[in-house]
């Protein structure tokens, strides 16, 4: 299963629900991904997919400096999960994807 394309996500945080856009894509054979949102993108690490589960770090600043890790179930074109910021509660992710890769 491909997880690429662009993936609108939204994260209920304790300050509220959170939008982001997430870009997957393959490049010299291996997943990358980039998420934009409040104004920033950010390169995401650790991105792994083994079967329909998607796994990926990433370090924002804004609307607070947080270094998230994110479990998701990708299901055709929507996903679920969780992202846990250190030793805050897990907090709930959902997404669908907007648009299929073209690279």
């Amino acid at each position: 299963m491909s997880v690429e394309g662009t993936w609108n996500l939204l994260i209920a945080t304790p300050i509220g629900r959170q939008q982001a856009v997430l870009r997957l894509f393959v490049q010299d054979g291996a997943l990358h991904g980039v998420a934009t949102g409040e104004a920033e993108e950010v390169p995401l690490t650790g991105l792994e997919c083994h079967g329909d589960r998607l796994t990926w770090r990433q370090s924002i600043t804004k609307p607070m400096r947080l270094h998230l890790a994110f479990d998701v179930t990708v299901t055709q074109d929507a996903l679920a999960g969780t992202a846990k910021a250190g030793r805050l509660p897990a907090t709930r992710v959902t997404g669908h994807r907007t648009a299929p890769s073209h690279s």
